[in-house]
């Protein structure tokens, strides 16, 4: 009995342990021009607080650092100068996800394919 006690502490303390382990990283996208007020929305899963000139989630998911994720954020704030996590999103990615804040600004709708 002793044995299994042991058993299931360990189990739980070695779960607790990974689950820090693998907490994320906050997902911040610079603004290419600052937001004149405090914004908040969800994209990619995630809250994303925008002040200044910088769009932070604290709480990022799987899905929180991707292209798409991007084009969300500068559909709704403007143009987005770097994009990072544990790691930056490339320039042509980077690019891509500006496209959007683009359209917005010209007043061009793109057309869905």
């Amino acid at each position: 009995m002793k044995l299994r006690t042991l058993a299931a502490a360990c189990a739980a303390l070695t779960t607790l342990a990974a689950g820090s382990a693998f907490a994320a990283d906050a997902v911040t996208a610079k603004l290419q021009a600052p937001v004149a007020e405090k914004t908040k929305f969800i994209a990619g899963g995630a809250m994303f607080v925008c002040e200044a000139d910088a769009c932070v989630a604290t709480a990022p998911t799987s899905q929180t650092f991707a292209t798409a994720t991007c084009k969300t954020i500068a559909s709704k704030v403007g143009a987005v100068s770097s994009f990072a996590g544990r790691k930056s999103l490339e320039d042509a990615k980077l690019a891509d996800c500006n496209s959007k804040a683009v359209a917005k600004a010209d007043g061009t709708q793109l057309a869905k394919q």
